[in-house]
């Protein structure tokens, strides 16, 4: 998983895509698993984006998120992150170290 994703101001793609691993190294099975998508603007505490994702490949631990238009609305750094919550209900965060960055540029127009 990439640690820092940009993306333009009002841009729809390309969507954020991860392969969700363990504290080993080891990809997370998927299976019946839902999946959200989470990001805040560093410092805050409010979630600008809280929506479901898409399990790509429930085996291969794959998952994506596209973006809507209000998503990208403001230009900075966020905070994003991953929640499974599996078949048998626990809940688990991606990465759970840190964060994804997400960096909105500005657009010239």
């Amino acid at each position: 998983m990439s640690s820092i994703f940009w993306i333009k101001q009002n841009d729809t793609g390309p969507a954020i895509a991860a392969t969700l691993r363990d504290a080993n190294g080891d990809v997370v099975d998927l299976t019946g698993a839902s999946v959200r998508f989470h990001m805040r603007l560093k410092g805050s505490t409010t979630a600008k984006v809280d929506a479901a994702a898409t399990v790509v490949s429930a085996s291969l631990g794959e998952v994506s998120y596209g973006w809507a238009a209000a998503d990208t609305d403001t230009v900075g750094k966020f905070d994003a992150e991953f929640e499974v919550t599996h078949s048998d209900a626990s809940v688990e965060t991606f990465p759970n170290t840190s964060y994804i960055t997400v960096i909105v540029k500005d657009d010239i127009a």
